[in-house]
């Protein structure tokens, strides 16, 4: 059983509710939102993925208490405790929520996800190796141009599910063919 848990910020736990529903199979209202058919993307048995939890992490204070990271690094702003850093500084930051997450809960595959200004960080991070890149689309967490957060977080969702499919199915070209893609061997 490969177990998956991730700690998002801007996909709102979108990424494990997904995930959630292909691992399980469940189809019409209760199914996939992003992902029409994951068997396209390879041999992978869906039967064998678990997501331990799909946790939404939006403000420094959760990710000091239910992370348990000590020091974070400094968000560029604070809306209402909601941390908004910059693009670099949210890739940084996706990795270090990915990395705890997979400490708390054990799991294979963990995932982090945060965007403030630019088109954020997502990480998925294995005993194997870290992937690192962002969404597609470029927003402002500051804006508050609900549209355009829309647009990145669907972006990134998508991105990520693929990405992760990509992973199962140990398809790395494909993931190598996306844009702005970093994979680094642990």
């Amino acid at each position: 059983m490969i177990k998956i848990a991730t700690a998002e910020c801007f996909t709102h736990g979108k990424i494990g509710r997904e995930l959630h529903a292909i691992a399980q199979g469940y189809t019409g209202n209760f199914g996939r939102d992003y992902i029409e058919n994951p068997e396209s993307y390879g041999n992978f048995n869906y039967n064998e993925l678990s997501v331990t939890c799909s946790l939404f992490i939006p403000t420094i204070e959760a990710v000091k208490s239910v992370l348990q990271i000590e020091n974070p690094p400094e968000p560029t702003t604070l809306i209402k405790g909601i941390k908004c850093y910059n693009e670099t500084e949210d890739k940084e930051v996706s990795k270090i929520m990915a990395e705890a997450v997979k400490k708390i809960t054990c799991c294979d595959i963990a995932i982090g996800t945060t965007a403030g200004i630019g088109r954020g960080g997502i990480s998925v991070v294995t005993n194997d190796c870290t992937i690192i890149t962002t969404s597609d689309v470029t927003s402002d967490l500051r804006e508050n141009n609900s549209e355009e957060l829309f647009q990145r977080q669907e972006n990134g969702i998508e991105k990520c599910i693929k990405i992760v499919l990509f992973l199962l199915n140990d398809d790395f070209d494909s993931i190598k063919s996306m844009n702005n893609v970093d994979i680094i061997e642990n």
